[in-house]
């Protein structure tokens, strides 16, 4: 599973005419660029959330599978893939000591950090390769979406990180193979030209 977190956007408490109280705003924006590491970034595209926020997630926080502030098949975490990104609402159980600390948190500003937890399935993202060498990955599709988090620090996980290095190592290690396969073809049908072959008599 990976995990991307992100500040939160548009992130607020609500207190309902029903008496519950809510957690509310996007958990991902479609097409802010992310800086991963140096040389790479990254974007979600739109509708990349259509399918997987059908399923059945969990809202937790900061990752604690321990600490469940919401769950869409219990019908206490609500998920909307908008124009805008990933939309969420948590309602708060307010018997919950752990689920009121943390809206608590939030409330006052002191967490201003969202995650969630997601697989890329095979052609679930397009890579563009700029001619400074820098890298762009586009989640197309996520899918499963496993949960979504308000988390004390909105930061790249480094196993998250690693994974995009290795990509990019790849990628110019590959582009690097290519650019010497070039050379030697160059050499080689230089050196077979008549020019060339005049050169040798």
């Amino acid at each position: 599973m990976e995990k991307r977190c992100l500040q939160m956007h548009e992130m607020s408490t609500r207190s309902g005419d029903d008496g519950n109280i809510y957690l509310e705003g996007y958990f991902a924006r479609y097409d802010d660029v992310y800086h991963i590491t140096e040389g790479a970034t990254e974007s979600i595209a739109r509708g990349a959330f259509t399918e997987s926020c059908k399923g059945d997630v969990r809202a937790l926080y900061n990752h604690n599978t321990d600490i469940i502030l919401g769950r869409t098949s219990a019908g206490t975490l609500v998920l909307r893939d908008t124009d805008v990104g990933l939309w969420g609402s948590i309602t708060i159980n307010q018997k919950d000591t752990q689920a009121m600390d943390a809206y608590q948190r939030i409330l006052r500003g002191d967490i201003t950090g969202c995650s969630f937890g997601f697989d890329i399935p095979v052609g679930g993202q397009e890579t563009t390769v700029r001619e400074d060498g820098t890298v762009h990955w586009t989640i197309t599709r996520v899918d499963p979406l496993y949960e979504v988090s308000p988390v004390v620090f909105p930061a790249y996980e480094a196993t998250s990180v690693e994974a995009r290095k290795r990509e990019l190592e790849g990628i110019h290690k590959r582009q690097l193979e290519a650019w010497r396969e070039t050379q030697r073809r160059r050499l080689k049908h230089g050196s077979e030209s008549p020019d060339a072959q005049k050169e040798t008599e």
